[in-house]
């Protein structure tokens, strides 16, 4: 299993009140770390966008586990849980510098044309790309 590892610097107007970093940031950090695995296996998702496609998420679950702050660096480390026909799901872990599991998470995407939403196989439109989520995917079939 192939994992990326991006690491975040997290920024005073990343948290609250409380000095604790808000929920909804760990949303931004997963995107972050999706970017990272795509663009690690040679991939961009600015290119899928050029070519008039999009991959929007359609479920989203994430776990809090441990309270992060300003001034820490948060480590995500982003995989691909399973990969299908038309549905990818990432796998995610935010870590504390001493390794600590801040959240795990998981989003499910799905490939869709920007024009209509119409959902399309990656399979068909980058059939290298497709081949590559299938070898690193977590869950073989």
């Amino acid at each position: 299993m192939f994992v990326s590892e991006k690491e975040v610097e997290i920024r005073y107007a990343e948290t609250d009140q409380m000095g604790v970093v808000y929920h909804a940031n760990y949303l931004i950090w997963m995107e972050i770390g999706r970017t990272s695995l795509i663009k690690d296996l040679g991939f961009t998702y600015a290119g899928l966008e050029a070519e008039g496609y999009l991959s929007p998420v359609i479920d989203l679950s994430i776990q809090y586990k441990a309270a992060m702050t300003y001034g820490q660096t948060a480590k995500v480390r982003t995989w691909i849980e399973t990969h299908g026909k038309l549905r990818t799901v990432y796998g995610y872990e935010i870590l504390h510098e001493d390794g600590t599991v801040a959240a795990t998470a998981t989003s499910e995407h799905v490939l869709v044309k920007k024009d209509s939403f119409r959902p399309v196989s990656l399979k068909k439109i980058d059939p290298i790309w497709d081949a590559k989520y299938m070898e690193i995917r977590r869950v073989q079939d």
